[in-house]
């Protein structure tokens, strides 16, 4: 059987036509936009906040958090002693010559098991450290703390509270 050889088909080139096409019409620019209207400024911080070094940190499985920086800021060395306390939730840490913990060789803080039970915080959760050198002073704020205060200044800003739904 013999193939019958079919002859190649022409393709049209599609071309435009130009009476169906209408020239545009001149038309003015559009007006910009206007500009949205900025927010009101925050209100002024009740104290200075440039003498607070901050830093965050994850305790390991004993409790420990590295804070070299902020240690250095409070002039705290490795054997440093300290005196910890729990208050409202947050773990105060002050120099103390006869605290009952120390600063680690490594510049590792002690967060004692007790303390962080009472401020509910974990093992590989993390936490903000705030310094205050002026008051010789280590503040550990837990994650839980720091979500909250965050979702307070959200509704206060946004306007109501944060629902995530």
């Amino acid at each position: 059987m013999t193939a019958v050889r079919q002859p190649p088909r022409r393709h049209l080139d599609e071309q435009l036509i130009g009476a169906v096409i209408p020239t545009p019409l001149p038309r003015p620019a559009p007006p910009p936009a206007p500009m949205p209207e900025l927010p009101p400024p925050l209100p002024a911080a009740r104290e200075p906040v440039d003498d607070i070094v901050f830093d965050a940190a994850r305790p390991d499985a004993d409790g420990r958090v590295a804070a070299r920086a902020l240690l250095r800021a409070l002039g705290w060395p490795s054997g440093h002693r300290l005196h910890i306390d729990v208050t409202d939730g947050l773990l105060l840490i002050t120099s103390a010559p006869d605290g009952t913990h120390a600063v680690g060789a490594r510049g590792a803080l002690p967060l004692p098991v007790a303390a962080r039970q009472m401020c509910g915080i974990t093992s590989q959760q993390v936490v903000l450290l705030a310094a205050v050198p002026a008051r010789d002073l280590l503040v550990v704020h837990s994650s839980n703390t720091i979500t909250r205060l965050l979702a307070d200044l959200h509704a206060a800003v946004l306007g109501g509270p944060y629902d995530a739904g």
